[in-house]
């Protein structure tokens, strides 16, 4: 009796050494792939889904490397600008194209590009008016600066600006049609979260 209980202890026992043999074999395998691939998980700082546009927001990140610590700031916020003035405009001309196209106006191009001319100001100036929503500073190996940045510029402002400009223009007052056009906006805002959220 007390030799099978002896037995089974020592069966149970071998299994649970061979068991974490096992598992810190496979554990070192990962560890060895892992290095042989050259692989190495870095932090990008100002992005993921808080700095992505939504439909309240539009948003932009970008980095700047210098070996002058200003100068990298200088880039990461010209870069973050651009992404953000070519994001702004592309949904803008996105709204004025659907909303154009769902009216029965004459002279539908020159229509667009008095739409699109009178929208281009308004969006640089509201440019002027975005808001730095993240900014760190790191030192790289070789003593260069890298600036990471995040911006954001609010969509309601900009489609209010938008809408003051576009009903005080004599050539367009006479057809533009608010609701329609905020409709419009709105629903191009939708489409740009659900393009930055991957679904």
């Amino acid at each position: 009796m007390k030799l099978n209980n002896l037995k089974q202890t020592f069966i149970l026992g071998l299994g649970i050494i061979m068991t974490a043999g096992l598992i810190s074999c496979g554990s070192n395998e990962k560890l060895v792939s892992t290095k042989s691939q050259g692989e190495e998980l870095i932090e990008v700082h100002c992005t993921g889904s808080d700095y992505q546009s939504d439909k309240k927001h539009f948003r932009a990140s970008a980095i700047g490397e210098s070996l002058d610590q200003m100068v990298s700031k200088k880039k990461a916020g010209t870069n973050a600008r651009a992404e953000l003035a070519t994001l702004v405009a592309s949904t803008i001309k996105g709204t004025i194209d659907n909303y154009v196209n769902s009216t029965e106006l004459n002279n539908v191009e020159q229509v667009e590009e008095r739409y699109e001319g009178l929208t281009r100001e308004v969006i640089n100036q509201q440019l002027n008016n975005i808001k730095v929503i993240c900014e760190k500073q790191t030192r790289t190996s070789q003593n260069k600066y890298k600036t990471y940045i995040a911006l954001e510029m609010s969509a309601e402002d900009l489609e209010k600006a938008i809408e003051l400009k576009l009903s005080q223009d004599e050539k367009l007052k006479v057809d533009y049609d608010y609701n329609k056009f905020k409709e419009t906006y709105e629903a191009e805002m939708q489409k740009l979260e659900s393009k930055q959220r991957g679904f």
